[in-house]
């Protein structure tokens, strides 16, 4: 298949969620919108985007079929719990009937948080993904969610949550109901063209966290295992080409795929990588991707034995010479130097002084328990330790 074919692919997926995958098929939001029962969609998106082409070519869609359209645009980086409530006071103002989630992994977890909110009258921390908060929402005053990806990263296009900071107590928080999940995807990769090469990388390197995370998860899922490896293998062909030449289509469309896959995987659960970049992103406000980027290889030192088998196997899968554990964070390493990604958390503005604070916040993180070695306060600050210095040795902890 060559690249220029990926212009003429047009595919309709099921699973988890209807998914309208091709280039080009932003034209069909409007009926997509209607499907759905939205007359008046309010289209939520990141503050970085509200002035972008792509934005007002959705907002244009919409209006070329008579469909009124707004933007809320109050989504911050990481966002808070207060663009959720600004997004809601904003949907019942504008008298909406439905949410757009509209950008990358920012803009799709706050629209979902607000189409949530919408039709609630408990505050949003009331259902956080904690035992059975989620059977407190009243499902019928949630809105529809049409959900359009932008980057190829988080996949929240395909997820049942969203994550959130409470600036009250600065911590990452999982916003949790299965209805959250959007009930129609538009995975268009030509959106994703005018992507910077810099955050190309970032939200690449996020999906290859989440698949590879989940594949190394011990919990048993096989169907999680052969979509994590396959959308690995997307990234493998496909994220040094899509950062160094950004209008290469085929490429482009590996990467919304492979983030929608790592999404649907993580179901199987996440790891240290995640546990150590959520503080990360709630305390200093770091991009989420590129924490996972730094991270990740001093996470694969520590679970270097518990992971052996399935890296070694994952090396044969993408045709690595003498596959191992060892080749595969050699690859690892190689690939975020293709990539540009830093080497350590320093860079990225994480100081020694914050090494225990962090260490506290990742331990009771979501994600911990499914890191395919125990994780310790001591474990933790010994890995901030190296990834703050670059010691990939000390990220052993034996």
């Amino acid at each position: 298949m060559t690249s220029d074919s990926f212009k003429n692919i047009s595919m309709n997926w099921h699973y988890p969620t209807p998914i309208r995958f091709g280039a080009g098929r932003i034209k069909e939001l409007a009926e997509a919108c209607t499907s759905l029962g939205m007359s008046k969609p309010l289209l939520i998106t990141d503050e970085g985007l509200a002035s972008s082409e792509i934005v007002q070519r959705a907002v244009q869609v919409c209006l070329d079929h008579q469909m009124p359209c707004e933007v809320f645009s109050g989504v911050q980086g990481n966002p808070v719990g207060e663009n959720v409530e600004a997004g809601v006071a904003a949907y019942h103002a504008g008298g909406h009937d439905g949410v757009i989630a509209f950008g990358g992994g920012s803009g799709l977890d706050a629209a979902k948080a607000v189409a949530l909110m919408v039709g609630q009258d408990r505050p949003l921390w009331d259902f956080e993904d904690k035992a059975d908060w989620y059977t407190r929402v009243n499902v019928a005053g949630m809105a529809p969610v049409v959900a359009v990806p932008t980057t190829s990263g988080t996949g929240s296009e395909v997820g049942r949550c969203s994550v959130i900071t409470d600036l009250s107590d600065h911590t990452k928080k999982i916003i949790f109901h299965p209805k959250m999940l959007p009930a129609l995807v538009i995975a268009d990769p030509e959106l994703t063209i005018g992507l910077p090469a810099h955050l190309t990388a970032a939200v690449g390197m996020d999906a290859l966290s989440h698949n590879l995370e989940a594949l190394c998860s011990p919990l048993y899922h096989p169907m999680g295992d052969g979509i994590a490896i396959e959308g690995i293998k997307l990234v493998d062909q496909a994220l040094v080409r899509a950062y160094q030449q950004a209008d290469d289509i085929e490429a482009r469309a590996h990467m919304i795929v492979s983030s929608t896959m790592g999404a649907t995987a993580f179901q199987k659960g996440l790891g240290a990588m995640h546990s150590m970049s959520h503080p990360c992103g709630a305390v200093l406000n770091t991009h989420h991707g590129l924490t996972n980027a730094v991270v990740m290889p001093y996470v694969l030192m520590y679970n270097r034995k518990e992971n052996e088998e399935k890296l070694t196997a994952l090396c044969r899968y993408l045709g690595l010479d003498n596959p191992s554990g060892e080749r595969f964070l050699k690859w690892t390493l190689s690939l975020r130097e293709q990539l540009k990604i830093p080497h350590t958390l320093a860079e990225i503005g994480v100081g020694s002084d914050q090494i225990a604070e962090l260490a506290s916040r990742a331990l009771v993180d979501p994600t911990a328990p499914t890191n395919p070695r125990a994780l310790t306060q001591a474990d933790l600050e010994q890995l901030f330790d190296a990834a703050i210095r670059g010691d990939l040795d000390a990220a052993a902890c034996s």
